[in-house]
């Protein structure tokens, strides 16, 4: 599922620009350069933003020339004798403490500065301009402002590249909308550089973090991300919120894979005089020309730009300007024109597409009408979302007009030389797509030659034979799934649909991709070319999840993603969990208990496999970290974490509940959730109204502090003694808990199993809930008669070592 940005990073970047006041504005900052007539020999400033304070103590400051009337960039330099400087963050929650220690060793950060780069756009400059007269000892001194700029012009260069568009949104919406933006690039001693933001048009406003390379790959390290103070009060002005619907896409994909497309969108914004809006698409589109309401607006787009740290997706952030300031409550027609390579030929006309969800500008996923049309050449096949509305050939051109027959979030598409195998079962047309040729990578590489058996003479009537024998190649046939692919995603459709309700949309087309993933997006699946080929009775986890386990998650996402949402990147994982247990619980249905109890074990092993660190994976953070769990401390985690551990946090839940109870709250999530956005505390909620009468954490509480807040898989040890009480039987057991930081507390069954009764009737099961802690927790069943077995979580009740 596609990813959302978060928060902006300091990389530098190109600009390609034409004239108009957005481009000449970003320009300008890009170009900015330090004032030394602006330099000032400074002690004891300070500059406080919300949770974030800098204690300027002794050093020179400077400020950047005037923009748009007033510095947007100051810096800081502590190169003078005795010189310093110190900057405090301290995260206001234990998730987020935690997080930063793990990363600097620490729980707050208190930093000495050796020097530190400013950008804002809210009062930073005034407020340390108006510190000044508070010193005797604060004073101008232009000739050292001239050495600082000559020093550091390069680095506010490089920086500013990188925060044009973000500066001049803030700085062009101004009179409408409070300008507030800030970042920090800061050059310690023990951290060499780190980054700090404070971005209003985030959720989560706080963030502080750093690039590090690791293995030769570049990750950006979020060392915590948490809400502001006033935000919480709700002072904050919030997100910038525009809708847009309506999407009309007329797109032509050219012979050299080339795609030129217009778009057309409705956008609505509730601030009246609106003057810029900030767009997403793809790195590979470029935009050639923007209207809006039919006359031409100014564009600003970035090339090769890194939009966030937390971001994994591929877009590019650009602005439009038009030609006229918005009008609050009222539909604009924005119309796009754009073109770029945003499919590549993997070989023998196996086509990949790079830009999948963000081929189109966007604002993230809203759910909104789509019209789309394509044109391609007429040998190959173009397939998106929706019913056919038009699908004519002229020449060697083909045209394919589908609309969907209700909204979606996000609009894919997939190109090809298809065959194809269709089911109509319970009301859902499935169309699966498959390649009529293999792609390089996937055909048997020739074994190494045989010898020959040396028994005589090796001559005869006709040509010699050679001393080896190469076996002949086995043939791949990447059609030869087709017909069961169509059949098992009918019923896995058929089997969501009964537990969960309808899908997204009553046709669902399965398209092939190259690569080691699947994706599954409204009425279109993405699906690695590996599933086509198939593995005959497929054991190893790799074969089961080629085979079976990706296409039945690709499909749940029909419900999971396609239909309720997360509403930020904390809540991310519950799509996941929820569309990979899903899977899981129809391969129990199809294949048995034991295909969830081996894929759950393997979810187990593999949190359970020790970093470099020598801790195990799932101590990199908890489940709601999201993406910033694929760090450089642990790239594995952010996968094992939320597809291994939320699957165990479901299945826990489910076990917790009974199964009728939870196919209701699945069915209640759908009815209560559907078309909307649903957060972890919004899950947490729905999920406690399922729970039996009685249940221990009847609001979830702990289970969720531990299991999806926390980290930790704890070691359980049980031991029991019986005894006779009269005429009953008493059961004295003890819980150990082990291996798991302090305040854990892991709620587990002990199942106790009473002798079969003297008139055949089946034994009775008794199942007592234990919750463990730092202490063995003692516990007592009163019994009718002596137990026949005692078993600690037999079912694979809670997630243990």
């Amino acid at each position: 599922m596609a990813r959302r940005r978060l928060f902006l990073t300091l990389v530098a970047v190109s600009l390609p620009m034409a004239a108009g006041p957005a481009t000449d504005l970003a320009r300008a900052i890009r170009e900015n350069s330090l004032d030394s007539e602006a330099c000032y020999r400074i002690r004891d400033f300070t500059l406080f933003k919300e949770d974030i304070r800098f204690y300027l103590t002794d050093g020179y400051l400077i400020f950047s020339k005037p923009i748009a009337g007033r510095p947007v960039a100051a810096i800081f330099s502590a190169d003078v004798e005795n010189g310093s400087g110190e900057v405090i963050l301290r995260p206001p929650n234990f998730a987020e403490r935690r997080a930063l220690a793990s990363y600097i060793g620490r729980p707050n950060l208190d930093e000495g500065l050796q020097a530190a780069v400013f950008f804002f756009t809210g009062d930073q400059y005034q407020s340390l301009i108006q510190q000044i007269p508070n010193n005797p000892t604060n004073r101008r001194v232009p000739e050292m402002g001239a050495l600082l700029a000559e020093k550091w012009n390069p680095v506010l260069h490089n920086l500013s590249g990188s925060l044009d568009l973000r500066l001049s949104l803030d700085l062009l919406n101004g009179p409408v909308r409070q300008a507030d933006f800030f970042a920090a690039a800061i050059q310690s001693t023990r951290w060499n550089n780190f980054n700090i933001f404070f971005d209003p048009d985030n959720v989560d406003q706080i963030a502080a973090g750093q690039f590090t390379t690791r293995k030769g790959r570049t990750f950006f390290d979020v060392w915590t991300h948490f809400a502001a103070r006033s935000a919480k009060g709700g002072v904050a002005s919030g997100p910038l919120r525009i809708d847009l619907s309506d999407y009309r896409i007329s797109a032509t994909v050219e012979p050299s894979l080339n795609l030129t497309a217009v778009t057309k969108v409705k956008v609505k914004t509730a601030i009246d005089g609106l003057r810029v809006l900030p767009f997403d698409i793809a790195r590979e589109m470029a935009i050639s020309e923007v209207t809006v309401d039919g006359m031409p607006a100014e564009f600003v787009e970035r090339e090769n730009t890194v939009r966030g740290g937390i971001t994994r997706g591929e877009s590019s952030f650009f602005l439009v300007m038009p030609a006229a300031p918005l009008r609050a409550g009222v539909e604009h027609e924005f119309e796009f024109h754009y073109s770029g390579k945003a499919i590549v030929d993997a070989g023998d006309r196996v086509f990949y597409v790079t830009a999948r969800g963000n081929w189109y500008p966007n604002l993230g996923p809203q759910l909104t009408t789509f019209d789309l049309t394509f044109r391609y050449p007429r040998d190959l096949e173009l397939v998106t979302p929706g019913e056919v509305l038009e699908d004519r050939t002229e020449g060697e051109w083909r045209t394919t007009r589908r609309r969907p027959n209700g909204p979606i979030r996000m609009a894919g598409f997939n190109l090809g030389d298809y065959a194809h195998a269709r089911v109509s079962r319970g009301g859902v047309v499935v169309d699966v797509c498959g390649n009529r040729t293999v792609e390089s990578a996937l055909r048997p590489r020739p074994p190494l030659p045989m010898p020959l058996p040396q028994t005589g003479p090796r001559r005869g009537r006709g040509a010699p034979l050679p001393d080896t024998l190469s076996p002949p190649l086995p043939l791949v046939d990447p059609l030869a799934r087709l017909e069961r692919l169509a059949s098992d995603i009918a019923g896995m459709l058929e089997f969501m649909g009964s537990k969960f309700g309808p899908p997204a949309l009553p046709y669902l087309t399965v398209s092939p991709i190259p690569g080691n993933f699947g994706q599954g997006y409204p009425g279109l699946i993405y699906l690695s070319t590996r599933s086509y080929l198939g593995y005959a009775g497929a054991s190893r986890p790799q074969e089961v999840f080629f085979d079976e386990l990706l296409e039945v998650h690709e499909t749940a996402h029909q419900w999971w993603g396609a239909q309720v949402t997360s509403a930020g990147y904390r809540d991310d994982w519950l799509m996941e969990a929820l569309a990979n247990y899903s899977a899981l619980l129809y391969l129990e249905k199809t294949k048995g208990r034991r295909v969830l109890d081996a894929m759950l074990e393997e979810y187990r092993l593999e949190l359970l496999t020790r970093s470099e660190n020598g801790e195990p994976i799932d101590a990199a953070g908890p489940i709601v970290l999201g993406s910033r769990l694929e760090s450089s401390l642990e790239p594995r985690a952010w996968r094992a974490v939320t597809y291994g551990k939320g699957s165990w946090i479901i299945h826990m839940l489910r076990l917790r509940m009974g199964d009728e109870r939870f196919f209701s709250m699945l069915a209640e999530l759908l009815k209560r959730y559907g078309r909307g956005e649903i957060t972890t505390g919004d899950f947490r909620t729905l999920a406690s109204e399922f729970l039996p009468p009685r249940s221990d954490d009847p609001k979830l509480e702990a289970f969720f502090d531990q299991w999806v807040y926390g980290t930790g898989i704890p070691a359980l040890k049980l031991t029991y003694t019986v005894k006779a009480k009269g005429m009953r039987w008493a059961l004295e057991g003890t819980l150990t808990q082990s291996e798991v930081p302090a305040g854990f507390e892991a709620l587990a069954p002990v199942e106790i199993q009473l002798p079969r009764g003297r008139d055949g009737t089946q034994p009775r099961l008794i199942t007592k809930w234990v919750r463990a802690s730092d202490e063995p927790v003692t516990f007592t069943v009163d019994l009718p008669q002596a137990p026949a077995k005692v078993t600690l979580d037999p079912h694979n009740g809670v997630l243990r070592r």
